[in-house]
């Protein structure tokens, strides 16, 4: 019965991506990207400041919303497979800057560290992949 229901890997394998990309997606829009865009200009600059861990101190408040930007339209389209791999590299940038504001907390502070940074590494992890493979076929 096993090798019957798995003698089409193409069809897992792609059915596999449609379950990473969807739920992935709608995690990061719903989770990450809605609040940061519904959160204005104020939280945008807030957000946007992180930038400053690779030396961008200008437009806190177009980094800020870049980041929500990402996060809710490009998990839009991760899901839908439009401009896949563009989109999963501006989520995979996103995550690397998260994942250097976590380790530039000053130790002991909430969210310092690789604790802190756990859960951007592991969403840049998933982007790299999602870039290698491609979206699958099922996709619009």
């Amino acid at each position: 019965m096993y090798k019957f229901i798995f003698s089409n890997k193409s069809t897992y394998e792609d059915l596999g991506l449609f379950i990473i990309r969807v739920g992935i997606g709608l995690s990061m829009m719903i989770f990450h990207g809605l609040p940061k865009i519904k959160g204005g200009p104020e939280l945008w600059a807030n957000i946007g400041s992180d930038m400053s861990v690779v030396g961008i101190n200008f437009l806190p408040v177009f980094w800020g919303f870049m980041a929500g930007f990402s996060e809710f339209f490009c998990s839009l389209l991760l899901i839908i497979g439009i401009l896949f791999r563009p989109a999963a590299v501006l989520l995979a940038m996103t995550m690397v800057i998260a994942i250097l504001k976590h380790l530039n907390i000053t130790e002991g502070s909430p969210g310092a560290g690789w604790i802190g940074a756990s859960h951007a590494l592991e969403l840049l992890i998933i982007y790299i992949a999602l870039i290698l493979t491609g979206p699958g076929k099922y996709k619009v």
